[in-house]
């Protein structure tokens, strides 16, 4: 096993208990997405490095722009109340009629990931329920990534 490996297993079991918890936020949360439009429910569950989580859901509109994504909605709700350190994010997505497959993050909601998380050691889990899901860095996700740190470089 690679030192990258160890280092993400390590992650993993540092939040192991926490996991089910955010699976079961992230499929709850689909029972408020708002998709009149696209029928796809996605549902998050976001954790706060200080233990605390949060949910989000994704919340479209006719004029299509203004739609926020469900991880999207979990970030700006924790950044909202002052909070800015997260350890890891649950997503769960599908057709109102049920978790069919994996559901990973967008680009954009991506990049708000990039700008408040740590690439190597924020930890998305893609979900279809407690038992099958699948685990990643944000820099597996979003290799090449602008951040802060990209404009300290200026």
């Amino acid at each position: 096993m690679g030192d990258t490996e160890m280092e993400k297993g390590q992650l993993i079991g540092n939040i192991a208990g926490r996991i089910p918890e955010l699976i079961e936020k992230a499929i709850d949360m689909r029972n408020y997405s708002y998709a009149p439009y696209s029928k796809f429910r996605v549902g998050a569950g976001l954790l706060a490095a200080n233990g605390n989580l949060y949910g989000g859901c994704n919340i479209e509109n006719a004029a299509y722009g203004p739609s926020n994504c469900a991880e999207r909605t979990a970030f700006f709700k924790a950044v909202s109340e002052g909070v800015q350190d997260f350890t890891a994010i649950a997503i769960a997505g599908g057709p109102e009629e049920g978790i069919r497959d994996f559901c990973a993050p967008c680009g954009v909601c991506r990049q708000v990931m990039a700008e408040f998380c740590e690439a190597d050691s924020f930890l998305v889990i893609l979900a279809k329920s407690v038992e099958e899901y699948e685990v990643y860095t944000l820099r597996e996700l979003f290799p090449k990534s602008f951040s802060p740190k990209d404009l300290e470089k200026v």
